[in-house]
């Protein structure tokens, strides 16, 4: 491990060659000018902008009947609480 760690420590310490100025920009240009990327982007915008549509239509229904029983889990006393599973009593 010792080399390794020196090795890396002379390459963390060497200046940064200048071919890689610039890479970034260069790697997403090419990522971006392929069709089916162009393709997905459209896409996911769809299927992003029906899950909007959904989730607003749902928030803006009226809810059902709240149970009779608080699943929240800290709420009052819960059916699912460990002490009450391990008594066998609700």
């Amino acid at each position: 491990m010792d080399e390794l760690d020196r090795a890396l420590a002379r390459l963390a310490g060497a200046p940064v060659p200048d071919t890689l100025d610039g890479i970034g920009n260069q790697v997403l240009a090419r990522i971006g000018s392929r069709p089916a990327v162009r393709g997905a982007g459209i896409g996911i915008g769809a299927v992003t902008i029906a899950a909007l549509a959904i989730g607003m239509i749902g928030a803006e229904l009226p809810a059902s009947a709240s149970p009779a029983v608080s699943l929240a889990p800290l709420g009052g006393a819960s059916p699912l609480a460990p002490s009450a599973l391990l008594v066998g009593e609700p």
